[in-house]
């Protein structure tokens, strides 16, 4: 299938309405809007950009960027890309703010890249993978019970309150990794190197198979082990700094 591409400066939203197959792959960059089924398993949002993000939920069926931002749309399949890399390095045009916003609905995956800058995502029910470099990670009431969540940075913090997923795997090289789960997970993965680890799941979550591992530091953990070889899977590890595991 070929890729299609659609670029704007304004106001731009990749609208989620059943739509035939031909509106979403037969333009050329002068549709109104491109389209892609809502009720389509595993429909992707993928999101490139040279700064930071911020994502945001929306109560209506599009996914809308700023509206001074330059970005650039493609899809292949049910996967739409997002591209808001600057052209004017230096923002002179006003096109590249450092963090700006991506409104997006419920239901959809959403992949981030992201660098020299933080991702901050609040209320997005959706499944994330979330990366950045030289920047935090920010993650407020988000992901979904049935779906995974991944949060990875390099140089910097991942923290997260009221989240909600699946699977979780946060890792960062310098910085602390805190969890806070609004529901338990199948598994729990999180890492650092010069940093602690601080994960908390919800006061009924089940006996998990824990690991907590550091160095140089305080391992402790108040979450009920696994006795058996089944079961959900915790995994905390650092080189210098405290790991703790606890129930909310």
């Amino acid at each position: 299938m070929k890729a299609t591409t659609t670029r704007r400066v304004l106001s731009l939203a990749l609208t989620l309405t059943v739509l035939p197959v031909a509106a979403a792959c037969g333009g050329h960059g002068d549709a109104a809007s491109p389209a892609l089924a809502t009720d389509v398993p595993g429909g992707r949002l993928v999101v490139t950009t040279d700064n930071g993000l911020r994502l945001r939920p929306t109560d209506g069926h599009r996914v809308t960027v700023d509206d001074r931002v330059h970005a650039e749309w493609s899809h292949r399949g049910r996967t739409w890309t997002l591209d808001l890399s600057c052209r004017d390095a230096k923002g002179t045009d006003g096109s590249c703010p450092r963090m700006p916003a991506v409104r997006v609905p419920d239901g959809l995956s959403v992949t981030v890249s992201a660098r020299n800058a933080g991702i901050d995502a609040a209320g997005v029910a959706a499944a994330l993978d979330l990366t950045t470099v030289n920047g935090d990670m920010t993650v407020t009431r988000s992901g979904r019970a049935d779906a995974p969540v991944r949060l990875a940075t390099r140089n910097g913090s991942v923290r997260a309150t009221g989240l909600d997923a699946a699977r979780v795997r946060a890792a960062t090289t310098n910085g602390d990794v805190v969890l806070a789960c609004a529901t338990a997970p199948s598994s729990v993965t999180a890492t650092t190197t010069n940093g602690s680890v601080d994960v908390t799941v919800p006061h009924d979550a089940p006996a998990y198979r824990v690991t907590a591992d550091t160095d140089n530091g305080r391992a402790t953990t108040n979450v009920p082990a696994s006795k058996g070889s089944r079961g959900p899977d915790m995994t905390l590890t650092t080189v210098n700094g405290d790991v703790e595991a606890r129930l909310g």
